[in-house]
């Protein structure tokens, strides 16, 4: 099933995917339909599944790796997001003023369905909750090192998109062999496969549950494949994973450009 978080008549609802429309789940409006263009879309995170912790994946791609001229990493390299830099499908990102290179991340991201400590990877998909689209954009000017993303470079307000599904974990029968890929303004940028990770979703569960507890809510960013490239102001994005979802968005300005 595919769960939304939207925001119609002045309230939040929780919603899922009918027939192409929304069908929201609220008590007070239980079954009602809703087209895709009436609502604001949210990070599909309901309130029992509150963000935490974001916990975002460098170099976990041997071929993104290789894009930026790195050896893939021996462990898994890892990094926190502040929950400020969650927005939803077909929202706005800002690209700062003078910027010569901030590019789009499109990424498999896992959403933790009950508390994880120690869990081993045979273990790992039962506290999986769903998987949805991410869209990790790295400004790329204000890069420290290649191997150590700084805040300003991540972290930014409105620039990491995600949605517009949360899938169940059970109607994802394989997410290691998903195929992803990016347009921007309808060309094709980035093509690759969830088959390709360094470090794979069970992997990854057990590495971060090996010293740090996970809790219902918390999301993995598992890191992008090559192919990525600088989207100037006014770039419409489509990050897409199979069976997963689209999730567009848009790029404005600091000043000068703004959203319709």
């Amino acid at each position: 099933m595919k769960h939304a978080r939207i925001a119609w008549a002045g309230a939040v609802h929780d919603a899922i995917e009918c027939e192409g429309r929304l069908e929201l789940q609220t008590p007070a409006f239980r079954g009602r339909l809703l087209s895709f263009d009436e609502v604001v879309w949210l990070p599909p995170l309901a309130p029992v599944l509150r963000a935490r912790t974001v916990l975002a994946l460098g170099l976990n791609y041997a071929d993104h790796a290789k894009e930026l001229a790195f050896k893939p990493p021996e462990e898994p390299l890892a990094f926190a997001k502040g929950a400020a830099s969650l927005i939803g499908h077909r929202a706005y990102t800002v690209r700062p003023d003078g910027v010569r290179n901030m590019h789009y991340e499109c990424e498999l991201a896992v959403v933790i369905g009950r508390e994880a400590k120690n869990v081993k990877k045979a273990d790992a998909h039962d506290f999986v909750r769903g998987y949805t689209v991410a869209n990790d954009y790295a400004i790329r000017d204000y890069l420290e090192n290649w191997y150590r993303p700084n805040l300003r470079v991540k972290n930014r307000d409105t620039c990491t998109p995600i949605g517009p599904w949360l899938v169940d974990a059970f109607d994802v029968p394989d997410p290691m062999a998903l195929r992803l890929s990016t347009h921007v303004d309808g060309r094709l940028t980035q093509q690759g496969s969830t088959a390709d990770m360094v470090f794979d979703v069970p992997t990854l569960i057990e590495y971060f549950s090996g010293f740090m507890t996970l809790y219902p809510g918390d999301v993995i960013l598992t890191g992008t494949p090559d192919g990525v490239v600088d989207c100037p102001v006014g770039s419409h994005v489509v990050c897409a994973i199979e069976g997963i979802g689209e999730l567009h968005n848009t790029i404005i300005g600091q000043t000068g450009l703004q959203p319709l």
